[in-house]
Order: C-alpha cells, then structure tokens, then sequence
C-alpha cells in the first residue's frame, strides 16, 4: 500500500511529475485528507492536481521540503519566489490549505 511509501507524486495539469517526500507533503491538509482517504490517492501514493501547472506545482513541492527541512530552526533563510508567481502561489497555498499553522505534534 501506499501508506508504507516514503515518497508520493505529485502531477500538474501539464503532466509533470515530482517526487516527494511524504512526510515533507503531509505538511499540506489537503494531501494529508486524500493519503488518509479511501480514494485512488491514497492506494497509489499518486495525487494529480489539474488546477496547476508544473512551474507552480514545481515550486509547491520545493515548498513542501522547504518547510520539511527548516521545520526545527529558528532562524530560517528566506526562499525564492519568482515575482511573476506570487498571485498563483498563493492561491496554490490557499488551495493545499498552507495557512493553517501545521503541528509538529500531529501525526503524519
């Protein structure tokens, strides 16, 4: 099952795939509901988002290990945004529910 899996991927409206790291993704209420539901996302560790293309589901997804990997420091360096992507970014963040502040003691 995918459960076991330590990566899922990630697909946009024009095909593109990204791996990542599944515990770095569950940072995302959105991915987490449909990895712990009983739709095809969660048996094939695969989730296709139509609503995005591959340069913003490519930064989404650097996001996602962005955070995964600063999760712990205090003093985090800021991370790239193109300024042409700011407006889809966030309603790519506002779409994987980013705003709500993840919990560290939620499990995965």
């Amino acid at each position: 099952m995918a459960d076991a899996c330590k990566y899922i991927t990630l697909v946009s409206s024009d095909g593109y795939e990204f791996v990542v790291l599944r515990d770095a993704a569950l940072v995302s209420p959105t991915i987490k509901g449909m990895l712990r539901s009983q739709f095809t996302e969660a048996q094939t560790g695969r989730c296709t988002f139509p609503e995005f293309s591959g340069v913003v589901l490519e930064k989404v997804a650097e996001y996602f290990h962005y955070w995964h990997r600063n999760r712990d420091r205090e003093d985090v360096p800021d991370m790239e945004i193109p300024v042409e992507l700011c407006l889809v970014l966030v309603q790519a963040a506002d779409y994987f529910n980013l705003d709500a502040r993840p919990s560290l003691r939620d499990p995965a």
